[in-house]
């Protein structure tokens, strides 16, 4: 389990900081790294003078084994040098003992350009010591073990399979020179053919490889922390949030359970996110008092570095967005919240025109509202609340992560507003729900509503809340957030430039699958107030792996894993 012992103050003296060169001795060190793996690679792919693992003063198996191990230990180097670039002590280790095995290798065949090479790596990983101090995941060894027995029990039933048609083999002998194929060298099998026996050669070889390099990535996997609120870090983030809670329209979305916080030392501020891949990921602004922030930020990155997680950041507003600049992290626009402000909300004029007419023609079809907060609500009317919204999903994957908290009918939230939308024949259509906004604003949460319903549902449902809101004390909405909206305003508009317009051309494709413009025109017919969110990251390298992190929270995409390998 990580933990967040250590934590700063915001006002504590801070930790003394390293040279500027000293971040980038990680990375110079997997180049270089490398770099030897390559060059004993082409030395034993590419001999000059005479085969390098062949001597009389040794037995043919020994040559075997040597030149196994040599491919082994290039291999591994190969394969630990991304860990190294993550600064992973256990990668360090591992490093060292295949560096030496290299180099051991390759003495008793004289090929001391190789012995030199890797003498100097190996002075150079011990020099660096001090540079990879990131923590890998307790369970990594045991999970590895398990990637490795599942494997290598797979790669040998597959062996057994592929020299079923060899003749004159016991089964014993049959598994003997499986086990030899898996480790490299050729069995000695008498195969039906020349060509089987190459073929079979080469499948063990590759599922021998393949076991050692899973069992290796396991080993080296990014340490995961469990997706899940504590009830006390849960009761901390509702202390804060009836304090400062007016101050972002996403800080309600911070209770979700599969997220984790980390406060600030003084309790004062929190940052609310979820490890992804490898991405420490947070959702929105810090919840709590803004002078606290920076020493929840602190904690954020200092466990960020403790296990060589990327920070990133989706949805902070512009003061958020300052706050993380200030602790290095780079922002870049991401789209605009929209947020409807009702004192200002009026179905008049002409901009309005399709709003109103939708409106009117779905209340001229005998539809009706009701609002209500949830605690409000009759239990069979909030069940009916919650199995209709649950019939209505039209997909298995249920989206949000920074803007969803998706728990309606769950009695720790009773501020919940549920709004639902009836047919003239009483048949419960649409469900929408909003959370709390501070005391005097809502933010959109949940909308479904029945394909089968009157088109225009949606903005009956929205206007019907605008209108109700005041009874419930509420003065301001926010709504979806239009990722990319300045692109599809100004990216249709005459003299837009060529880079704008491709980039629009771009996002029209990608709304096919992820509706980025049918979320932008559903916001902007309600003319809202339109306010700016930023994605933050660490370097621009980084904002890629970022990105993708925040599209696998929200479920627009899912990236294979070998979890079920590791349970």
């Amino acid at each position: 389990m990580v933990t967040t012992a250590g934590v700063r103050a915001a006002d504590d003296n801070p930790a003394r900081e390293r040279p500027q060169w000293r971040p980038r001795v990680p990375g110079l060190v997997a180049v270089v790294v490398r770099l030897a793996a390559v060059f004993a690679v082409l030395d034993i792919l590419h001999p000059v003078n005479r085969p390098r693992y062949e001597s009389r003063a040794l037995h043919a198996a020994a040559n075997g084994a040597i030149f196994a191990a040599a491919v082994f230990a290039a291999g591994t180097m190969l394969v630990l040098a991304g860990a190294l670039k993550h600064r992973k002590r256990r990668a360090w280790v591992l490093t060292v003992c295949a560096v030496a095995l290299g180099a051991l290798t390759h003495v008793p065949v004289h090929r001391w350009s190789v012995v030199a090479v890797d003498l100097a790596v190996l002075a150079l990983l011990v020099l660096a010591r001090r540079d990879f101090t990131a923590v890998s995941e307790r369970t990594g060894r045991v999970a590895a073990l398990r990637v490795f027995v599942v494997m290598a029990g797979v790669s040998v039933v597959a062996g057994l399979f592929l020299t079923a048609r060899t003749s004159d083999s016991s089964l014993l002998e049959r598994f003997e020179q499986v086990f030899v194929g898996l480790l490299g060298f050729t069995p000695e099998l008498a195969f039906h053919g020349e060509r089987t026996g190459a073929l079979t050669e080469i499948g063990l070889n590759t599922l021998g490889a393949l076991t050692a390099l899973l069992t290796l990535l396991t080993l080296l996997a990014p340490a995961r922390k469990s997706a899940g609120l504590a009830p006390d870090a849960e009761q901390r983030l509702r202390a804060l949030l009836e304090k400062y809670g007016n101050r972002d329209s996403l800080g309600y979305f911070a209770l979700r359970g599969d997220k984790a916080a980390i406060f600030s030392a003084s309790g004062k501020a929190a940052v609310v996110y979820r490890v992804v891949g490898g991405v420490t990921l947070a959702a929105g602004d810090p919840l709590g008092d803004p002078e606290a922030w920076p020493g929840a930020i602190q904690a954020w990155l200092d466990e960020a570095d403790r296990y060589a997680w990327t920070p990133g950041v989706i949805g902070a507003s512009e003061e958020g967005a300052i706050a993380y600049q200030r602790a290095g992290l780079d922002s870049l626009e991401l789209g605009d919240e929209a947020v409807l402000h009702l004192d200002e909300f009026r179905l008049e004029g002409r901009s309005m025109r399709g709003v109103r007419q939708a409106v009117n023609r779905v209340r001229r079809s005998g539809y009706t509202l009701d609002v209500r907060r949830q605690r409000d609500l009759a239990p069979a009317d909030l069940e009916e609340a919650r199995t209709t919204a649950e019939a209505l999903r039209g997909e298995d994957v249920e989206r949000g992560f920074s803007m969803a908290l998706g728990r309606l009918g769950d009695p720790r939230d009773p501020e919940l507003v549920v709004a639902r939308a009836r047919d003239g024949a009483g048949r419960l259509v649409a469900v929408l729900t909003f959370v709390p906004w501070g005391t005097d604003g809502l933010s959109l949460d949940l909308m479904r509503r029945a394909r089968d319903s009157e088109n225009g549902t949606v903005e009956f449902v929205v206007v019907g809340v605008a209108e109700l809101a005041a009874g419930l004390g509420v003065e301001r909405i926010s709504l979806n957030f239009a990722v990319f909206r300045s692109v599809f305003e100004r990216g249709a508009r005459v003299g837009a430039g060529p880079v704008l317009r491709l980039w629009h051309r771009v996002l029209l494709v990608a709304s096919r699958w992820w509706q980025i413009e049918s979320l932008y025109r559903a916001n902007a017919k309600y003319q809202p107030e339109w306010v700016p969110r930023f994605v933050c990251f660490r370097r621009a390298a980084e904002l890629a792996r970022v990105g993708m992190a925040a599209l696998e929270a929200e479920a627009f995409v899912q990236f294979p894993r070998l979890r079920w390998l590791a349970r």
